[in-house]
């Protein structure tokens, strides 16, 4: 059974930092896109960020292109979605999900994705 477990959301101001992680277990995940989404109270999820497991390509949405980072540690299992310039608009659940593709290619939609966290929230105070 995977596990994926976000942590290091929080409160921060306008202009603050955040570094989300998701711990994943339950099998190995070479041959998974990795990805994160976010929720807003009253919003659909929307993909935020993706990353390949092999290789580490990464695609993000135009909206935090240029401020957030994914990246991997294949030797924890581990992704990161560093946060920076955060904006009131940032304020989300976020969600790191798995989506098995042997092709290893990043995923910006929400229904390939199998395997998903529980969430963590952040908020940016203005």
């Amino acid at each position: 059974q995977v596990h994926l477990v976000e942590s290091g959301g929080g409160l921060v101001q306008t202009g603050g930092s955040l570094r989300l992680s998701c711990a994943a277990s339950g099998r190995t995940f070479t041959g998974y896109a990795m990805g994160w989404f976010r929720q807003a109270p009253g919003k659909e999820r929307e993909f935020v960020a993706s990353i390949t497991w092999i290789g580490g390509t990464t695609d993000y949405s135009d909206s935090v292109k240029g401020r957030f980072t994914v990246s991997r540690d294949n030797a924890k299992n581990t992704v990161t979605l560093q946060m920076t310039s955060l904006e009131p608009e940032d304020t989300a659940d976020y969600y790191c999900a798995a989506n098995w593709d042997p092709a290893q290619r990043t995923c910006s939609m929400i229904h390939p994705y199998y395997y998903w966290g529980q969430g963590t929230p952040v908020t940016v105070s203005s």
